[in-house]
């Protein structure tokens, strides 16, 4: 027995144990070798013109036997002598795809796709087997030689058969291991079933799985079933008989639908790719497929789904492109590629020039990753631009199935991506009764509007009925609907919106007056980025009121300073203030609202208190403030009430006017006996 040269115990053990996670792609790698003996040979009939090889022979072929436990890849490819078998399965880690890379490099192009790098794949083959046994004979050769290991100390080489050129990986797989016992109480350690390599239907599926692309026909006999010709003399009563045979069918795919020009592809084709690939019955919304060329190079086909899977927002929701090298896979769902908020595109992106670790299941270099990934990220942005502009229909339907991950991109970035992601997001206006972007919103803003108004609740109808709503459409502004959760977090992760290109403001009227005459004189209106405050309808002061209102509400406030101070000590610490409302200056409005200070609205509260953490003591409450509309007749009645002395009646109606302001707002009164016991009271 020949022993392996290097530390061969330890490496060895390193590469069977150690660099793969999964046993599974032992198939994956022989194939891949087989594929790179076949390119060799083909590419030495290209540049050699006394060899003579028929292109339409070159196949791989995988079979198996389940009585003796064995697996077979073979190839007719170029094959080995007795020495290039010793230098390159019996020197761990010598690749001899790669240098024949290296030696072939002036010549390479298309007609050459080595896979192999590192000279480890083969060792992946004992994960699964006890011995392996390889039997070449190279190309011009009339003999042939089989190398063989346990893959514990060494080899042995000697003569062997092989009726052509190309070669023979004969695998006899482990014998299954048994659940292994832990300790008393714990679950035992899950064994080992080697037998499931063994089953037609499991070798065609790691097959189609991780090598359906590689170039040339792999093959495997295949079970079937066909009808028996019906007997001549059978009565009326036959009952047609069925048997199985033995059909050799090419099992891979090989010309992977992403390197074909788009133009020779057509939708249908892409459609039923994006279906039978990714499990989905309805077709993609939206195709993406584009070629890179530069630093990278690199094919990329992507699919906006026409749905929403059912899993997307659960935590096993697993994100990510499958990413190929050299048309074989390396990883079904590469997460890198794909930002959070894009989790929902589905696709294939397929390079050469991904540097691979050694296990060929991640790549070495991030920033590869990261230059491919800001790229795919470009293109998935400038397809939904166009789809928003050019088919609002389907974007809508889009935005319904995924919207609430692009706001969840903004509010997770702390506003870093409103850039990208903000001019994809749309809303409800009050106004226009339809969805609009906040671009739209701007540009049909009233002249010397300075922010964007939302509202934000659980219920459409509801918000547009809120008084801190129907106040601010009074005054001929709109207003957005906002119904999820995450909404207001990502408004006030973005602060604000830049309207751009937006008509100029001018300051004074002489600046204004000139820049009318120059557009009567046929100069081009000036524009300008405008930058626009997202302004909640039920915090702080949205300063919309007039001089005269403002003049108004002060006097109020100074008149009936004690009357506020009154109900704010009824209320207690339920409310920061009582105080007149600049938002309700009508008879016909509601007689009170709640509004909030600081950064916490009443709508984000109740969102944080459905959360995981509602229970953690020192959970962020609302600085709440009553609003009373000094020009409803119930103010008089407060008025009335504060001037006779009758603190209980006025503490009762302090009482119901926050209660009812709070159920106009979606919240339940923090006490509905006494809220229903001053309603009787009162009556």
């Amino acid at each position: 027995m020949r022993k392996f040269k290097t530390e061969s115990k330890k490496l060895l053990d390193l590469m069977i144990n150690s660099i793969y996670t999964n046993k599974e792609i032992f198939l994956r790698e022989l194939i891949s070798n087989a594929s790179d003996a076949v390119d060799k040979l083909n590419f030495k009939s290209l540049t050699d013109d006394s060899m003579h090889v028929d292109q339409g022979d070159l196949a791989i072929r995988v079979s198996f036997d389940r009585d003796a436990r064995t697996i077979t890849v073979s190839d007719n490819g170029i094959g080995m002598t007795a020495e290039e078998l010793e230098k390159n399965l019996g020197t761990i880690a010598h690749s001899g795809s790669q240098e024949f890379k290296a030696e072939n490099a002036e010549h390479q192009g298309d007609a050459v796709d080595i896979i192999g790098q590192f000279g480890v794949g083969f060792y992946s083959a004992f994960m699964v087997a006890k011995r392996v046994r390889v039997v070449s004979r190279a190309y011009g050769q009339d003999e042939a030689h089989a190398w063989e290991s346990d893959g514990l100390e060494g080899y042995t080489i000697e003569p062997g058969e092989r009726a052509e050129h190309g070669t023979d990986v004969i695998l006899t797989l482990r014998d299954n291991e048994p659940a292994k016992p832990t300790q008393p109480g714990e679950p035992a350690e899950p064994g080992e079933n080697y037998d499931r390599f063994l089953s037609e239907w499991t070798l065609k599926d790691l097959i189609k799985r991780y090598s359906n692309y590689v170039r040339y026909p792999i093959q495997m006999m295949v079970t079937k079933t066909r009808e028996k010709p019906k007997p001549e003399d059978a009565g009326d009563d036959y009952q047609p008989e069925y048997e199985e045979y033995q059909e050799l069918e090419t099992i891979n795919s090989m010309t992977p639908i992403w390197k074909k020009r788009s133009d020779d592809v057509s939708q249908e084709d892409y459609n039923e790719f994006y279906k039978s690939t990714f499990h989905d019955f309805e077709d993609p919304a939206r195709t993406i497929s584009f070629h890179a060329e530069g630093t990278l190079e690199y094919d990329a086909l992507l699919f906006i789904p026409g749905r929403a899977p059912f899993d997307l927002y659960s935590k096993d929701y697993e994100k990510g492109l499958a990413l190929y090298s050299s048309n074989v896979m390396i990883m079904e769902k590469c997460a890198d590629l794909l930002p959070d908020y894009y989790n929902f595109v589905r696709g294939v992106v397929d390079s050469e020039d991904v540097s691979l670790n050694i296990s060929r299941e991640t790549l070495q270099h991030d920033r590869q990753l990261h230059a491919i990934a800001r790229r795919i990220e470009k293109k998935i942005t400038s397809e939904l631009e166009a789809m928003r502009d050019d088919d609002r229909a389907a974007y809508e339907t889009f935005f319904e199935n995924f919207g609430r991950g692009l706001k969840f991109g903004i509010y997770n970035s702390y506003g870093a991506k409103a850039a990208e992601l903000g001019d994809l997001l749309l809303f409800w206006s009050a106004k226009e009764q339809k969805l609009v972007t906040l671009a739209e919103y701007a540009a049909a803003m009233p002249e010397g509007q300075k922010a964007i108004y939302y509202a934000a609740g659980d219920d459409r109808e509801r918000l547009a009925k809120m008084p801190v709503v129907t106040g601010v459409l009074a005054r001929g502004y709109d207003v957005l609907l906002c119904t999820q959760d995450v909404d207001e977090f990502t408004f006030q992760a973005m602060r604000e919106y830049v309207a751009r290109d937006m008509p100029k403001v001018y300051e004074d009227e002489a600046a204004r007056e000139a820049a009318a005459k120059a557009v009567a004189d046929g100069a081009e209106p000036e524009l300008e980025d405008r930058h626009l405050e997202l302004k909640n309808v039920a915090t702080g002061d949205l300063d919309l009121a007039t001089e005269d209102e403002k003049k108004q509400a002060e006097e109020a406030t100074k008149e009936h300073g004690d009357l506020f101070a009154a109900m704010k000590e009824a209320l207690g610490d339920r409310v920061e203030k009582v105080t007149v409302s600049s938002r309700l200056v009508g008879e016909d409005e509601a007689p009170a609202c709640i509004t909030t200070e600081g950064p916490l609205s009443l709508e984000m509260e109740k969102v944080l208190k459905r959360g995981p953490e509602a229970e953690v003591a020192g959970l962020p409450k609302t600085q709440r403030v009553l609003e009373l509309n000094a020009q409803h007749p119930v103010f008089q009645k407060l008025v009335a009430a504060q001037e006779a002395g009758e603190t209980e009646k006025l503490g009762r109606y302090a009482g119901l006017l926050y209660d009812q302001a709070l159920l106009v707002e979606g919240i339940l009164p923090e006490d509905p006996v006494a809220f229903a016991t001053n309603v009787c009271a009162l009556m």
